[in-house]
């Protein structure tokens, strides 16, 4: 594949996920401006990856740190300390220069949605580095664009909220510290629990991976409702506390569910990818039916309880 090929495989799956939101907003600000935003991701993306080089190499001469980060608890703290914080820094960063202290308020939904365009185009910039290495297969990018989006939300959110206010507050300004540093943390973690397969006595971890990503997404679309002036989507609504706490447990449930379908249709297209059709044996078309079936099953048992809530 050359590289014009790789560059729309990276651009163009971010790019149709922002269009997407774009279109779901009313009174949304011109597509022009907000492809600026996406352009400056990119470039917030290679800033973040230049302060990522220059940190480690002043870290590898203080301290062993290519050591260090060889076991899980050295990828914990790599993530804790500088990925988590310069990609989030990086980003938060872009949104700032270009919109912070203008002199008209930007609605909350405007605010959120450039914060959007900025964690899609730094995606779209992360999506070019690992296919251009071949670290990383086209499915496994396509499975991360909408991660840098889940990881900015609180922090973009926080920033719409602020931005309603001419002079804000001390504790609107203390607002974006704390969702900026939740987005650090929820950062750390996926990154994490995505790589604690590679070691096997905490390979069990990788299992809470999905369902944490699930409910970053459902977080994400109830800051979306509630930047807009809507209402939230109630799932736990019993004023009887046992009641609440039942509700509460569906929900771990119907996460755990769901994510791990989805992980399983995930594994199942990573496994069968390198596969050509004179490969499909009996054997095989089993395999797939039975673990599409196992995954589907979840899923609609998850998507049952979801209902059930709401209802």
């Amino acid at each position: 594949m050359d590289d014009f090929q790789l560059a729309v495989w990276a651009v163009c799956p971010p790019l149709l996920l922002l269009v997407y939101y774009y279109y779901r907003i009313p009174s949304a600000p011109s597509l022009p401006r907000l492809l600026l935003f996406f352009v400056v991701g990119v470039i917030t993306g290679l800033a973040a990856l230049g302060l990522q080089w220059g940190f480690e190499y002043l870290a590898n001469g203080i301290v062993d740190w290519e050591r260090i980060t060889r076991s899980l608890p050295g990828v914990a703290l790599r993530q804790l300390v500088e990925v988590g914080p310069i990609e989030e820094g990086s980003k938060l960063g872009g949104v700032v220069l270009l919109e912070w202290n203008r002199t008209r308020p930007k609605r909350p939904s405007t605010v959120f949605l450039y914060t959007m365009a900025v964690a899609l185009g730094f995606a779209a910039e992360e999506n070019w580095v690992y296919l251009f290495n071949g670290t990383a297969s086209i499915f496994d990018r396509l499975i991360g664009t909408p991660v840098h989006a889940l990881f900015s939300a609180p922090w973009g959110y926080a920033l719409g909220v602020v931005n309603r206010y001419t002079y804000p507050a001390t504790w609107y300004r203390g607002l974006i510290g704390l969702a900026w540093l939740n987005a650090v943390v929820c950062h750390a973690l996926v990154n994490v629990l995505s790589s604690s397969w590679r070691y096997l006595p905490l390979r069990f971890l990788s299992y809470g991976l999905f369902p944490f990503l699930l409910w970053m997404f459902w977080r994400m679309e109830q800051l979306w409702r509630r930047s807009q002036g809507k209402p939230p989507l109630v799932v736990i609504s019993s004023p009887i506390s046992i009641h609440r706490y039942w509700q509460r447990g569906l929900v771990l449930f119907a996460l755990m569910l769901g994510g791990n379908a989805i992980f399983g249709f995930f594994l199942l297209v990573r496994s069968l990818s390198p596969l050509n059709p004179s490969q499909l044996s009996p054997d095989v078309l089993w395999f797939i039916v039975s673990r599409f079936g196992l995954n589907l099953i979840l899923g609609l048992l998850a998507w049952g309880i979801y209902r059930y809530l709401r209802r």
